[in-house]
């Protein structure tokens, strides 16, 4: 072997023991990165940005269970950063990740403030020291999944009523074919019974209606004397027949913005209401108050009363506060539950005031609008109408109508 061959052989041996060399320096680089990567607390470039532009609670959490970032929303449920993860079972979670490495969920109850929320919690590791927490609250979906099922439970529950008097009274016809006077009693407690199945569904699809998503459609500057005098007129025949007189006082003039058929049942009910639930004889009071901003329409029985502890349910599907009169009058249920949606629907508020044994008002405030051009305004003097009444006829018809209440 000559030079030449020997010094091709030494440049060979030589550049394979650089490269290896080489490689060896830079297997120790990359090992020093990935030892310190997985020792760093530093959170990756971006990540405190992201945090902070989420709606959800969202925390990053180092090996110690310490938060190192957060969202703003994470500040409800106690979760700062620099503080100690709160909830065994969040911990518990962030651990089950770690050792799964894998992201893990879990439906959890955590407190805010101080009432418990449903969440759903997902726990992703980010790091070999840091993992990302990511929290859903659930309280109010799962609220409304509820009503919904108690709605439709509720809704088959009371339909069933005058369905199956249907059916028997219709086999109970058919059973007394030869006894006129047996058909024609049968047939009275049918129509009622077909009038309340009725009157029950119109009042499901009306309910359903306001509560959907979609806005109000028939918006128009509305009288509230217009609507006061519909409602009074609705319940005139139940009110005759009950012995009971409407009193209608307070202004006149005033204007609201909304659906005149919406506002116009809703108050019909709350008289309906103050009308079921008045003795014989009583009185039931519509009175309306106005200024610049709001419109008040209060609607006073002196009736049984609703006890405190039930106050807060009167407005619920399907609730009623003595079952025994429902029954006798063929109540829904549904009538305050339409009220409230209603009044809600036009920005509004209901409240309720109430006393066993003194009676009850309901009071619904809406936002005023000023009167439409050329519209006369009439104040809280009595305005006496061209021809009045007689007491005896306006307590036949169950309608009275005063300048105030009294």
């Amino acid at each position: 072997m000559d030079s030449t061959q020997l010094a091709t052989v030494a440049l060979a041996i030589g550049a394979l023991l650089g490269g290896g060399l080489a490689a060896l320096v830079l297997l120790a680089l990359r090992a020093r990165d990935r030892a310190r990567v997985e020792a760093s607390l530093e959170l990756p470039d971006g990540t405190r940005s992201v945090l902070q532009g989420m709606d959800e609670v969202a925390v990053v959490i180092d090996a110690s269970l310490l938060i190192a970032a957060a969202s703003a929303p994470a500040e409800l449920f106690g979760m700062h950063e620099g503080s100690t993860l709160p909830g065994d079972e969040l911990r518990t979670l962030v651990r089950t990740a770690r050792r799964a490495d894998r992201p893990e969920s879990a439906t959890l109850r955590l407190r805010r403030g101080v009432e418990l929320r449903l969440v759903t919690a997902r726990a992703s590791i980010i790091t070999p020291r840091l993992a990302l927490i990511v929290i859903r609250d659930i309280t109010e979906h799962e609220r409304v999944e509820e009503m919904r099922r108690d709605f439709v439970s509720n809704t088959s529950h009371e339909l069933k009523t005058p369905v199956g008097a249907i059916t028997l009274l219709a086999e109970a016809i058919d059973s007394a074919a030869e006894d006129p006077e047996q058909v024609r009693r049968f047939a009275a407690r049918l129509s009622a019974e077909a009038s309340r199945l009725g009157q029950l569904t119109s009042r499901i699809m009306n309910l359903s209606r306001l509560q959907s998503a979609d806005d109000l459609t028939e918006l128009r500057d509305v009288s509230v004397d217009e609507v006061v005098a519909a409602a009074i007129e609705s319940q005139s025949i139940a009110a005759g027949a009950a012995g009971i007189s409407i009193v209608r006082g307070g202004v006149r003039g005033a204007y609201v913005r909304g659906d005149v058929q919406v506002l116009t049942e809703a108050i019909g009910n709350l008289v309906a209401n103050a009308v079921a639930y008045s003795p014989q004889g009583a009185q039931v009071g519509v009175g309306v108050k106005a200024d610049e901003s709001v419109v008040e329409i209060a609607v006073t029985d002196r009736g049984i009363g609703i006890p405190e502890s039930e106050q807060q349910r009167v407005f619920e599907r399907f609730y009623r506060a003595d079952q025994a009169r429902s029954r006798r009058t063929g109540g829904t249920g549904l009538g305050l539950s339409i009220v409230k949606h209603a009044v809600q629907r036009h920005g509004g508020e209901v409240e309720l005031w109430s006393r066993p044994g003194r009676g009850s008002t309901f009071t619904v405030r809406l936002s005023a609008i000023e009167p439409p051009e050329n519209t006369p305004i009439k104040g809280t003097r009595r305005t006496k109408p061209k021809k009045q009444k007689s007491k005896k006829k306006a307590v036949r018809d169950g309608v009275r109508t005063k300048g105030d209440l009294s």
